[in-house]
């Protein structure tokens, strides 16, 4: 073995552990930041939430935006914070300091209610430990580039507890490639990731799902979803595009544009509880089929513009839970419309999270990567996945026709 392959061998375990430390970090910060801002002990944040008076839901998402307005005004007037899957493909230095500093407002502001996804910080930080852990040893900048994106891609699990879903992440949407080498690091550094950060982040909330005897009905329903998958992924993206500034502002004005923002989500948590936060609380609530029929129309449709909002006004945040809490919704509405009829009653839960993985398959054109996700992350029956499978490439294969069919147009 070439001293080249030891260190990469090296370099693989070291990055997977400190992946796991940054996921550990990121979400212990978040968990004391939600109970700092509702004032609660013990639960999640929907409980918190929940439990708090109407003003502090409505003031503490504002407090907490301006806060991080504030830091990324003074932040972004000094440093730039570069996006990282660009950073790490064009093999240029990772600023550690700044994107370390922008990781911990994400945090802030996520933690604070703001409806922005929390997988960012964690990424960022796995990698700015992955290159510090790394940097004195003799690695080619191909090598370098696979340790690092396999490092984002292992944060991300190590916060959900999917080692499958953050390996995939790095190994497609990350690197684009199957090149053994790639797989092999990255399945390795995902699960050493997942597992240094399990005694934080690994809960598993019992459901109820169907009888394996309904695999083909809910697989050729899933088909039959698709078509809307795609229609609110695909708005997903346009509202997102147009919302996020082309350059990061750098104007005060930051400050006043979260501090809105997060007091319209606090607004509306006082009837929706289910609004702040990342979009764990809007999963849960589909999955324990505790969502009422007007609820999940209202959240369906108010997600995806708060998300918007903060965007627009500066912030900065993960796009994969906030899609993700968008398409359960759509199932929800869907499952409890079929549900309200004097036919044969379909599962929320599962409906719920088929939507969700045709809706992740749109906004990360990744369906095998959103249906393996998605899986992981509610952990059903193995048998589930075949649905989410159907919906997320026949959602996927929509968006494939309807691009060519753009491009056509075009020429």
């Amino acid at each position: 073995m070439t001293r080249r392959e030891l260190e990469f061998g090296c370099s693989i375990v070291i990055v997977g552990l400190l992946a796991g430390l940054a996921g550990m970090a990121t979400t212990v910060l978040l968990h004391f930041i939600e109970h700092l801002t509702y004032a609660f002990t013990f639960g999640s944040l929907l409980d918190g939430v929940t439990g708090s008076s109407p003003v502090r839901r409505a003031v503490g998402p504002m407090i907490g935006g301006a806060l991080a307005g504030f830091g990324w005004w003074i932040l972004r007037r000094h440093h730039e914070v570069p996006a990282l899957a660009s950073t790490i493909s064009n093999h240029r230095a990772i600023p550690r300091v700044s994107m370390t500093l922008d990781a911990a407002l994400q945090v802030l502001v996520v933690g604070s209610g703001a409806s922005l996804g929390r997988e960012g910080a964690p990424r960022q930080v796995a990698a700015v430990l992955g290159d510090v852990g790394t940097s004195r040893w003799a690695l080619t900048p191909h090598d370098r580039e696979i340790l690092l994106a396999c490092a984002a891609g292992a944060g991300l699990g190590a916060v959900y507890s999917v080692p499958i879903g953050g390996a995939l992440f790095a190994i497609r949407i990350m690197m684009h490639t199957w090149h053994p080498r790639a797989v092999g690091a990255a399945l390795i550094t995902s699960a050493l990731a997942v597992a240094v950060a399990a005694p934080v982040t690994h809960v598993r909330a019992p459901l109820e799902w169907p009888d394996p005897s309904l695999s083909y009905f809910l697989t050729g329903f899933a088909l039959a979803l698709a078509p809307l998958a795609f229609a609110v992924g695909t708005a997903f993206d346009r509202i997102m595009a147009s919302a996020r500034p082309a350059v990061a502002p750098t104007s005060w004005l930051i400050i006043p544009g979260i501090a809105a923002a997060g007091l319209l989500v606090g607004i509306g948590s006082v009837w929706w509880p289910e609004l702040p936060g990342n979009g764990k609380s809007i999963l849960t609530v589909s999955l324990a089929s505790g969502m009422t029929l007007g609820s999940a129309a209202v959240i369906l449709l108010l997600k995806p513009v708060l998300t918007a909002l903060f965007l627009r006004a500066g912030a900065v945040g993960g796009m994969l839970t906030p899609a993700l809490a968008t398409g359960a919704a759509l199932g929800s509405l869907i499952a409890l419309s079929i549900n309200t009829l004097d036919i044969r009653p379909v599962s929320v839960a599962a409906v719920s999270l088929t939507c969700a993985a045709g809706v992740l398959a749109v906004t990360q054109r990744a369906p095998i990567w959103a249906a393996l996700f998605v899986w992981e992350l509610a952990r059903p029956p193995l048998w589930v996945l075949l649905p989410f499978l159907a919906a997320a490439l026949a959602a996927h294969g929509l968006q494939s026709v309807a691009e060519r069919r753009d491009e056509v147009m075009v020429e």
